[in-house]
């Protein structure tokens, strides 16, 4: 393991890795441990006994933060020229069809979410494997190929971010920064796991959450008490 510095020993030694918090103590301590010099991002990781391999324990779906994401989305709107004012007036970044074909062909992937329509889906499965790694490829079951794309793309900006488990069983998100109010950290928090609780395959038996932590950037694990949640 790689020598801690001044700052990370004291960090984490106000996180007891013997004790379970609270949300309302973990939100709030994340904001404490957290010493890097920019507004580092706040990341909840919630291990599920689920087996991920089996598609009736697939976890996967989306949720709209109520404080946001404190990030600014870019997003890309793949979209014919009858949908372009729509996605533009919803305050989408990019907007078009080709050109951007030809430009993620060329390797431009400069987004973080690409929101199109059900009939340009074909022109996009060429690219899989250049969007697939990186998590951009449009999907139905996230709400990011529809017709409706003005409120897709609302949605994005607002706050609406999608989670899968992975291989390991366990769910990653980022939830907030680290400037906001510990209580926006704990409403958002709440939401994601509300979700995941009400998403509980019927195929996974015993204990469903079981562990579950905040970080940010570069600080500490802060444990929380499942049970309490």
């Amino acid at each position: 393991m790689a020598k801690l510095t001044k700052k990370q020993k004291i960090a984490y030694a106000k996180v007891d890795q013997s004790k379970l918090y609270s949300l309302r103590e973990a939100a709030a301590l994340v904001k404490e441990i957290t010493n890097v010099n920019f507004d580092a991002s706040v990341d909840i990781a919630v291990r599920l006994g689920v087996d991920p391999r089996k598609a009736n324990q697939m976890v996967r779906g989306v949720v709209t933060l109520p404080h946001g994401t404190g990030k600014d989305v870019r997003v890309l709107a793949l979209v014919t020229p009858d949908k372009e004012e729509e996605a533009k007036s919803a305050g989408a970044d990019y907007v078009g069809l080709d050109e951007y074909l030809d430009k993620i062909k060329s390797g431009w992937t400069d987004v973080d979410v690409i929101i199109t329509m059900p009939s340009v889906m074909g022109k996009l499965g060429p690219l899989g494997r250049v969007l697939g790694p990186r998590g951009l490829m449009p999907n139905p079951k996230t709400g990011t190929v529809t017709m409706d794309i003005a409120k897709a793309v609302s949605e994005v900006k607002s706050g609406k971010i999608d989670f899968k488990v992975d291989k390991a069983g366990i769910v990653h998100a980022a939830i907030g920064k680290v400037s906001f109010e510990a209580e926006k950290i704990e409403g958002n928090a709440k939401e994601i796991l509300d979700t995941l609780n009400r998403m509980k395959p019927a195929a996974a038996k015993g204990v469903y959450m079981k562990s579950v932590y905040l970080s940010s950037t570069m600080s500490p694990s802060v444990p929380l008490d499942v049970k309490a949640l």
